[in-house]
């Protein structure tokens, strides 16, 4: 079974040399891993049996996808990307035109906020200056990750008005809180975009939300409902790892959704853990 981790954090260090933008709305960034490099998620990979990542490159580094880029081409086949693209930037038409010509580009990740203006995620959503964005993507085949957790029904009328725009939902929707129920209070929301058949769901990151150990119990209720609700062909895996808390590990991120989810056939495993991205993200398993 061919396993695909969907979202990476890789990045450079915030130094002098590499300076990280530090604009109000934007993440500060971890400091659990001040800097993850292609060679540390290599490794995590390779010790639990992932074959292949799809980079995310953070919103505390910037519009900066070379680190991403530079590790596509030093290891081809392991990783591609996912990357920050500003729609607000001088240029960005022409350049969304080339997007997906870039070695390993499979699509763009929205979050946060962008360097060319103070607006927010959850202000672009509706942004009517922004239809031209979404038009060229559905038109491109350019499928958008958003981190959605706190405004899902924003994704409504975009779905609706660009049915063949594959639309992924980061960390299954979720907006954090102190409890389980707080961190999935989105489901209603959640669920209704399940009409749309071009919304995906990135569904790997229960155990960031569980607060109980390894099978992580309290979070399979919403992860059942979420798979009844989309189906395993709409989800796929991530781990989130730069994120994990102290005591979630990669190993067992990825142990859940082989083994430790009882209501999940064969086929759904497959579908969740590889199948779905290869398909919708057009990263063909290799031959």
């Amino acid at each position: 079974m061919l396993i695909t981790d969907v979202h990476v954090h890789l990045y450079e260090p915030d130094t002098p040399e590499h300076p990280w933008p530090h604009e109000p709305g934007r993440s500060p960034g971890p400091t659990k891993h001040p800097g993850f490099s292609a060679e540390e998620m290599l490794g995590a990979m390779n010790a639990v049996g992932v074959d292949r990542s799809v980079i995310v490159p953070p919103v505390w580094a910037g519009e900066n996808n070379a680190p991403a880029l530079a590790a596509v081409a030093k290891y081809p086949g392991r990783f591609a990307i996912m990357g920050r693209f500003d729609p607000y930037a001088p240029g960005a038409e022409e350049r969304l035109e080339h997007w997906l010509e870039q070695p390993g580009m499979l699509g763009i990740r929205m979050s946060g906020r962008w360097s060319t203006t103070p607006t927010l995620l959850r202000d672009a959503l509706d942004d009517p200056a922004l239809e031209w964005y979404w038009s060229a993507c559905e038109r491109l085949g350019i499928a958008v990750a958003v981190l959605a957790g706190q405004v899902l029904p924003k994704l409504a009328p975009i779905a609706a008005r660009h049915p063949d725009l594959a639309i992924l939902i980061d960390h299954l929707g979720t907006r954090g809180g102190e409890t389980v129920a707080d961190a999935f209070s989105t489901f209603d929301d959640l669920a209704a975009l399940a009409r749309y058949p071009r919304v995906y769901m990135k569904g790997g990151t229960g155990p960031n939300n569980s607060r109980d150990a390894y099978p992580f119990t309290d979070v399979h209720p919403y992860l059942r409902r979420i798979r009844d609700a989309f189906g395993a062909d709409r989800m796929m895996w991530e781990a989130d790892i730069t994120q994990l808390g102290m005591k979630n590990t990669y190993a067992e991120c990825v142990r859940l959704w082989q083994e430790g989810l009882p209501f999940l056939t064969e086929n759904e495993k497959e579908w969740i853990l590889g199948r779905t991205a290869a398909e919708v993200l057009r990263w063909p398993e290799p031959a």
